[in-house]
């Protein structure tokens, strides 16, 4: 099956990069671009692609919105939404993990993350930029102080969260674990549950907040 994407950037050189990148790539294909967070949320919801790609400052709507209004909690049938951004943490990129982001990218990261990064969204999984996620867990560390989730994790399931904290897709765990994939993707899901969290990168502070990484 195809990978549909939408891309959404202020700057046509940057949205004319990606698309070169993307449809090079068996499988993707860009079916729309917005230079505006306006016209992006109306592109996505009109044309429901497998992943969209959106900056974070944009005229009109800015990407924080444009994630809210395309995957927030709120949203009856949330889109995965890509952030791709110039800065290595902002505030910016921090409310968009609130608003339902999949994952983070760094611009500069290159073509290989980028690719990456949508063949991991389309599939349910997150990937963040390294940079990106060393300082978020800075930040989370630094303000929260995450108990152990009553009920606990089975030993499983923290086995699942030190993977998440290494930066382990959901296919790469079930690899690792030799289960299926829909046994990882069950154990993450377990896992947001009993913790109380909406993302990858709040599991990954959690492990390490609480050793599980530094006991591996």
């Amino acid at each position: 099956m195809t990978t549909r994407i939408v891309v959404a950037d202020d700057q046509d050189d940057v949205r004319g990069g990606f698309r070169i990148i993307l449809d090079a790539q068996p499988g993707m294909r860009v079916v729309g671009e917005a230079a505006d967070g306006v016209t992006a949320v109306d592109l996505a919801r009109r044309l429901r692609p497998d992943v969209v790609l959106t900056d974070i400052r944009m005229p009109g709507r800015d990407g924080v919105e444009v994630t809210r209004l395309l995957a927030g909690p709120d949203v009856p049938d949330p889109l995965r939404v890509l952030v791709v951004t110039t800065f290595d943490l902002d505030e910016y990129v921090h409310a968009a993990l609130r608003a339902g982001a999949c994952g983070f990218l760094l611009k500069r990261s290159g073509p290989a993350l980028l690719v990456e990064g949508v063949r991991a969204a389309a599939a349910g999984d997150a990937l963040i930029s390294p940079a990106i996620t060393v300082r978020l867990l800075d930040r989370f560390a630094a303000r929260r102080d995450v108990p152990e989730p009553d009920p606990p994790l089975t030993d499983r399931e923290a086995q699942v969260a030190r993977l998440v904290a290494r930066g382990r897709t959901n296919a790469e765990i079930a690899a690792e674990l030799f289960v299926a994939p829909g046994t990882a993707k069950t154990h993450v899901s377990n896992i947001h549950r009993k913790l109380g969290v909406r993302n990858r990168v709040e599991i990954a502070a959690w492990a390490w907040e609480n050793g599980h990484v530094e006991d591996a």
